[in-house]
């Protein structure tokens, strides 16, 4: 088993900045979604901030970027810097999405404004 959620997404993924060390274990994707639907949030900002620190680059295909910050948002919904981010994200890999983007960025607004 891995030691982290970022361990286990390099191993099936790879990883843009540095090498992917080599890996015994079976590798299924429903294996790794699995792990990181239950994971915390800090685990999961760790993996998608190590894996892809620049929103544009890194190997996690999108799906599973937008996944994540939906996941750190259920547990995080009240953090704007973390709202903008994940919108950030959605416009970089939209434009089907920019919509909720906007609302996120608004979100992130309201909650400023209280």
């Amino acid at each position: 088993m891995h030691s982290t959620l970022t361990e286990h997404a390099r191993c099936l993924y790879g990883d843009e900045y540095r090498p992917t060390s080599e890996c015994g274990l079976e590798h299924g994707e429903h294996h790794f979604v699995e792990e990181l639907t239950f994971a915390d949030a800090d685990s999961i900002l760790a993996m998608l901030r190590e894996l892809g620190p620049h929103v544009v680059d890194g190997c996690l295909p999108v799906w599973i970027r937008n996944l994540a910050y939906r996941l750190v948002l259920l547990q995080r919904p009240d953090e704007p810097a973390l709202l903008r981010e994940a919108a950030g994200n959605l416009w970089m890999h939209g434009p089907d999405w920019d919509h909720i983007a906007e609302d996120l960025k608004k979100r992130a607004g309201a909650l400023e404004a209280d």
